[in-house]
């Protein structure tokens, strides 16, 4: 007699990983949830390959490791926004003005 297949439990808090971190990516802040998400996605997909189709919630897990990347991204390119813009501010004109004349 097989048991009852039962839902994972850190399936969903992969997912609620995931959305903090795609929700709070482009503040930069979402980098340490998206990383807890997949490192936590990658266990529990171990856990679900193990279990042999015993554990459910491969889906949420898929859903919350995208999210997860998407918060990534989303981190990087702020990053990177505020690289040039921070440029940009440098390279602005208005350094120092000489007179006229001088070499």
């Amino acid at each position: 007699m097989d048991p009852e297949p039962v839902p994972m439990t850190k399936a969903r808090a992969v997912f609620a990983l995931g959305l903090v971190g795609l929700l709070t990516g482009p503040l930069v802040g979402g980098v340490i949830p998206a990383t807890l998400a997949l490192l936590l996605a990658r266990q529990s997909a171990r856990q679900a390959y193990a279990a042999g189709g015993y554990l459910t919630g491969s889906a949420w897990i898929r859903r919350g490791r995208q999210l997860a990347w998407t918060g990534l991204v989303l981190a990087a390119t702020a990053l990177v926004v505020a690289l040039i813009a921070g440029l940009l501010h440098l390279a602005a004109p208005g350094g120092q003005d000489f007179a006229p004349g001088t070499d």
